[in-house]
């Protein structure tokens, strides 16, 4: 990582000054930093201490103190209460020096190149970071990788951000408070065993840091600098992480004399004089930081202690203002997937803790994947396993699950297919972050990638890992066995979808064809496969294929067998060749050169109401996502909608007309 990031600030010729933070004044009578000693800090540590809701050891709360610009306002601080889903959190606002608190460790919404180890091509490249586990007795994130992939991770998100979102430290100071929550790590090569972080502000302390100029080579740790001959060291956030807290009490000591010896100098009134002053005075006004530290936790069962206190920190962010952030939709559903993941297992959905603890691990796909799918009893080599185990997962229904997922996902209402669809999707694509760009792969995904048999039965995942396994599951499937038709519809899917063969319906798609085609998504284009011979051979096929590296074949009708695609096929010719084959069978002569029978033109007819009628619902969604991104509690005026609920009654009436009674759970 280069030690210089981005382009200088260049100021004006307008002088910037050192904005007071206290009332501390010299003997000019004009505000001055001023670090205060250890013998302020002594109150404030044992009324820490002492406090009911502070759950922290006495090396976390000496951190936090020693970090304070004003430890002695800590000293019968009052201590606020935040509720989430599983208890209450605790925590306390103060300013703080910037130097003194560490970077958030990982930041998935800014580094969408992360590879996951749900990725069996992911051995030997940067992987995403474990989520933090629980302190077993303190309110305190214990981070599980290894020192040096932390140190990374921190590096490259500032870099990151200073690109991504620049902010304005320095000029004025940072007025918006950043949360912070004690930190550990499980590291045996001699790093600090503990550290303030923060989870939300990356880009704020990133520019405070970034403000301060680069600094003599003693004061930072010399292992980390590089090059020998460097005087001046530009400081990065591993740097800081790397220091003892006394000498990142020092830098915060050193940095303060720099600065107020350089605008101590007199005056020449030169742009050049202007601009080295302004350096400074954005140093200091970049030097200290407003925060909001996590200091304690209390499970609503006090018999969980601190089990589900990540999980807390997570709720808690996951409804703070992101500001400027860029926080995508895949993002949020990534995240939102983990929260919903984390709360199955620690509400015992997952099983007992033998079992849970794999599946929660093969799930999210962070961190030992291989051995948690092994203990699963499931074949590591084979990412479509995992898939199809995070579909499974996911497509659940009982009470309490859908209650548990709703909370999660912030919804009311149904836990309907498409609310569903996006962590599935998140989670799923895990599996080939380090083999191949995904984006036409998440868009063909995300126009829904479930089927109602998904739900509405039970299935689950085997460990289909051979061949054989797989004709042993097309034959159970011609059976028309649920369970594996299920299974297949699921590894079918993600094969055809992840080698470029099920894509989203393209505008040229019916020129592809040569004929209509099912504009339907990827989840009712498996249903219809699943329901037709030639579908279900065309799934189990492409499974073998796939996993081989080879393409997918096609069905022959006239000769009624697989053959190899033709020499100028595509991946989306594949695709409309396919939707086109759903919708109208699988015949030697394309469907519109011959006479089609009564039962054809009904279901082509019943086929084109329903794609309208999914179009129809997805333009509802797409109001009520705008209502609720626009904050709009108006409800509509009733003549705006009248006529639309007529025309729904009238369509269910009739639809009711031609169709069976709905079945009743007796």
């Amino acid at each position: 990582m280069s030690d210089t990031i981005t382009p200088e600030f260049e100021s004006a010729d307008d002088e910037i000054h050192v904005i007071p933070i206290t009332d501390f004044r010299n003997a000019d009578g004009d505000f001055e930093h001023r670090l205060p000693p250890p013998s302020a800090m002594t109150n404030a540590e044992e009324y820490l201490q002492k406090h009911p809701d502070v759950h922290l050891s006495d090396e976390a709360i000496r951190r936090l103190v020693q970090g304070a610009v004003e430890p002695q306002q800590l000293e019968g601080i009052r201590v606020e209460r935040h509720r989430v889903e599983t208890g209450w959190l605790m925590v306390i606002s103060y300013r703080a020096y910037s130097p003194m608190v560490s970077l958030a460790i990982e930041n998935d919404r800014l580094l969408a190149e992360a590879s996951y180890a749900a990725d069996p091509h992911a051995a030997g490249v940067r992987k995403a970071l474990a989520m933090p586990e629980p302190h077993p007795e303190h309110a305190v994130l214990v981070h599980t990788d290894a020192y040096k992939d932390i140190e990374e991770s921190v590096d490259r998100s500032a870099k990151r951000v200073l690109t991504d979102n620049p902010q304005e430290v320095g000029e004025r100071l940072v007025e918006r408070s950043l949360m912070l929550v004690p930190a550990t790590f499980k590291s045996e090569t001699g790093e600090p065993a503990d550290d303030l972080t923060a989870v939300d502000g990356n880009c704020r302390l990133a520019f405070c840091y970034h403000r301060i100029p680069p600094v003599q080579r003693g004061w930072v740790d010399d292992s980390l600098i590089g090059d020998a001959s460097k005087k001046l060291v530009a400081l990065r956030p591993s740097h800081l992480m790397r220091m003892s807290l006394e000498r990142r009490r020092e830098l915060v000591r050193k940095v303060i004399k720099a600065a107020y010896g350089h605008l101590n100098k007199p005056r020449t009134g030169s742009s050049s004089d202007i601009r080295a002053r302004n350096k400074w005075a954005m140093a200091l006004n970049a030097l200290t930081i407003p925060v909001t530290v996590i200091v304690g936790y209390r499970d609503d069962n006090a018999q969980r202690g601190m089990q589900r206190f990540p999980a807390g920190v997570r709720s808690l962010l996951l409804r703070m203002n992101t500001g400027g952030k860029v926080f995508a939709d895949g993002a949020k559903n990534a995240v939102k997937a983990e929260e919903i993941i984390n709360g199955l297992y620690d509400e015992g959905f997952l099983g007992p803790e033998e079992q849970a603890r794999p599946t929660r691990d093969a799930l999210i796909g962070r961190g030992e994947v291989a051995a948690a799918m092994e203990d699963l009893g499931f074949n590591p080599e084979f990412p479509d396993l995992r898939f199809a185990l995070v579909m499974q997962q996911l497509t659940h229904t009982s009470p309490r699950f859908n209650a548990l997922v709703r909370s999660k996902l912030q919804t009311q209402g149904n836990l309907v297919l498409s609310r569903r669809n996006g962590p599935i999707v998140e989670l799923g694509l895990r599996s080939y972050s380090a083999s191949k760009s995904t984006n036409s792969s998440r868009t063909a995904l995300e126009t829904g990638c479930l089927w109602q048999d998904l739900v509405a039965n039970s299935w689950v995942v085997e460990n289909i890992d051979t061949d054989t396994k797989v004709d042993e599951l097309l034959a159970r499937a011609d059976q028309r066995e649920t369970q594996a038709k299920s299974l297949l519809g699921a590894l079918g899917m993600i094969s055809l979808v992840m080698s470029g063969h099920l894509l989203a319906a393209a505008g040229s798609a019916e020129a592809d064809a040569g004929t209509t085609i099912a504009r339907t998504s990827v989840g009712q284009i498996i249903k219809g496969l699943l329901a037709q011979e030639e579908g279900r051979k065309i799934l189990a096929d492409t499974i073998k294929r796939v996993r081989a590296g080879k393409v997918p074949r096609w069905w022959d009708a006239e000769n009624q067998e697989l053959v190899e695609q033709k020499a100028d096929w595509r991946g989306s010719t594949y695709n409309a060749m396919l939707r086109s084959a759903v919708r109208h069978g699988w015949k030697a002569k394309a469907p519109g050169k011959e006479k089609k029978t009564a039962a054809e033109q009904e279901a082509d007819k019943l086929t084109v109401f329903q794609e309208q009628l999914g179009t129809a619902v997805d333009r509802l969604r797409d109001l009520l996502d705008l209502r609720e991104k626009n904050g709009t509690t108006d409800n509509l005026a009733w003549a705006e909608v009248e006529a639309s609920f007529a025309q729904i009654d009238d369509i269910a009436e009739d639809l009711r007309l031609i169709s069976e009674p709905k079945p009743r759970n007796r």
